[in-house]
């Protein structure tokens, strides 16, 4: 008679671009730990289709949609964690329903589509899972950046290079009619569009670079190309906590899409910058010591299957313990994922004020 324990069940909730694209394959690769039970959509058609992409990998998988296929996965006991991949506007709605039903929630990207409403969505939380609560769900920010190798392993290169001088961001990007992303009315019907959305990432990679927190911006913003929502060009002076200052230019669409995160020390700088080896896309790391050395370090993708992998560990062992004695990865915590959010909040506030100083909020954990 086998031990070994059935793989969590999980459900998705959205049936868009990023779960046929990332979500399924992603969990078609770790299947061996987890077993997505069912998928969800508001409508028949698009459920159905996602189902298809993922049954290969699931035969088991079931296709609900609409408020009658919301309620199934909510009552659902087998079901112990939920993905959710929605528009910014809804997802803190949902995500907050199914924590009160008793799921474990991994919620896609930005934390919240504005920092008022990630202070009221934390709010919420701790008034469901306080400290006296002996099972508290855990309520996780899919944020892929910070799971990858490039910018753990930049992280480290930091710690090598003394005090830091400077720090710069750059960000030119290829939000054009070629992005499968382009007409998503979503990232267009609210504050900050692409660059909230987009920017998300980059300051999630900035602040695992540096090891600390922005303090404060000041901005401006501008609207130049005329098919995306305003503001698509933003460029700020930022204050971290430890001294540094630092500069983060975006520009959502360009002919010659490049990022990368550059940050220099007395003895030496480390720059992470997207690119592609061999058919491969990822990061490629450089460092360069105090005589002028380079070593560099190529990266692939991985944060999506490393943060998914992360999130069914620790639903796994909340499901069994039983108590609330696990300590799940912090990288995944909502708090992580609204300090984003509040650092592209108060650059968008500044670019409204025309360049003033904003100072940022303090998010406890």
């Amino acid at each position: 008679m086998s031990n070994q324990r059935e793989p969590p069940q999980i459900a998705i909730i959205g049936a868009g671009i990023f779960v046929k694209t990332q979500y399924i394959p992603r969990l078609a690769e770790i299947s061996h730990l987890v077993a997505v039970k069912s998928i969800w959509s508001r409508s028949q058609k698009s459920a159905e289709s996602a189902v298809e992409v993922a049954r290969n990998a699931f035969p088991r998988i079931e296709c609900k949609w609409g408020d009658e296929g919301l309620d199934d996965i909510i009552k659902d006991d087998s079901t112990i964690g939920v993905a959710v991949v929605l528009p910014a506007q809804v997802q803190v709605d949902i995500s907050i329903k199914l924590l009160k039903a008793g799921k474990h929630v991994l919620q896609e990207k930005p934390a919240a589509a504005s920092i008022v409403e990630a202070e009221k969505a934390m709010l919420a939380y701790k008034s469901l899972f306080g400290e006296d609560s002996h099972i508290p769900r855990i309520w996780a920010v899919a944020e892929n950046y910070r799971f990858e190798t490039a910018f753990i392993e930049g992280r480290k290169l930091v710690g090598e290079v003394g005090d830091l001088m400077s720090v710069q961001l750059i960000v030119e990007g290829s939000m054009n009619s070629s992005n499968p992303y382009f007409p998503s009315s979503w990232r267009r019907n609210f504050t900050g569009g692409f660059i909230l959305d987009m920017g998300v990432h980059m300051i999630a990679g900035l602040r695992m670079l540096v090891g600390c927190e922005v303090t404060s911006v000041s901005a401006l913003t501008s609207h130049v190309d005329k098919t995306l929502p305003p503001p698509d060009n933003i460029s700020s002076i930022f204050q971290l906590e430890n001294g540094c200052s630092g500069v983060f230019v975006m520009s959502v669409s360009t002919r010659s899409p490049k990022i990368f995160w550059r940050v220099v020390g007395l003895k030496g700088s480390v720059q992470v910058e997207r690119g592609n080896e061999s058919g491969r896309h990822g990061y490629l790391v450089l460092k360069y010591d105090s005589n002028g050395r380079c070593t560099s370090s190529f990266y692939s993708f991985c944060g999506v299957t490393e943060e998914l992998k992360a999130f069914i560990h620790d639903i796994s062992k909340m499901s069994l313990e039983k108590v609330g004695d696990h300590e799940s990865d912090r990288r995944l915590s909502y708090a992580e994922g609204a300090r984003d959010v509040a650092v592209l909040h108060a650059m968008l506030e500044s670019g409204k004020k025309h360049g003033a100083a904003v100072p940022l909020k303090k998010i406890e954990s």
